[in-house]
């Protein structure tokens, strides 16, 4: 403890409540089991899997490549257990095929936002309920949210739910709080026989200790993810 010779500044006072009030939102934070996505992905990520608790971003480069990202959202939120909320700026009717990558109807909850502020102010409420595993929230086209609310959201998930921020296509991959970026996009069949799974490259872009970029080729099969390095 300083003496009272020496009091403490206010950047070490800040930092000290900005500790407490993290454990008060997730005591254990550090403990928490990842979601293990499979284990080629899950040797790229520290805690073997996706860390809960945290932001993470997806990308994409193009409109077309949306629902290769919707899905893989989807496959993460149904491996997070517990009732999920989606967060989209207009009408979905994603509720059944969402179902086909492990997220039954009856753990999501959609939620409309045409505003950004409204639909970051519902993300961040929904990240506080305790009854709540994981929330995604679809950015609509415009200005992007700044770090201030990043933030925000990054405290509202050390509660210990998973937060998704789903950026519109094209739009410029900025500073952000999150703890890993990822970039989605969709590949043809590479057999003939099987067109209806899901393939995807994936690019892991932003990680703890991730000194480059790393890129999968990767399959949904309706139970599980199959990767290979791309």
């Amino acid at each position: 403890m300083p003496s009272p010779a020496h009091p403490p500044s206010l950047a070490s006072l800040r930092e000290r409540i900005a500790r407490l009030e993290r454990g008060a939102l997730c005591p254990g934070l550090e403990a928490l089991p990842g979601i293990p996505l499979c284990a080629t992905l899950d040797d790229a990520l520290p805690p073997g899997g996706l860390p809960r608790a945290m932001l993470h971003e997806i990308l994409t480069t193009g409109e077309e490549q949306m629902p290769a990202a919707l899905g893989f959202a989807a496959i993460l939120l149904g491996r997070a257990g517990g009732t999920v909320c989606w967060i989209e700026p207009g009408p979905t009717g994603w509720a059944a095929g969402l179902h086909g990558f492990g997220l039954p109807p009856e753990r999501l909850v959609l939620v409309q936002a045409e505003r950004c502020d409204e639909a970051l102010w519902a993300m961040e409420e929904s990240l506080r309920c305790p009854a709540v595993a994981g929330v995604l929230l679809r950015l609509a086209e415009g200005p992007p949210p700044g770090l201030t609310a990043l933030r925000r959201l990054q405290l509202a998930a050390e509660r210990g739910a998973l937060a998704l921020l789903l950026r519109p296509a094209g739009e410029p991959a900025g500073p952000t709080t999150a703890r890993t970026r990822w970039r989605i996009r969709p590949l043809p069949a590479p057999d003939p026989r099987s067109p209806a799974m899901p393939h995807w490259e994936i690019t892991l872009l932003r990680a703890p200790r991730l000194e480059a970029a790393r890129r999968w080729r990767v399959s949904w099969d309706g139970e599980s993810l199959r990767a290979e390095p791309a």
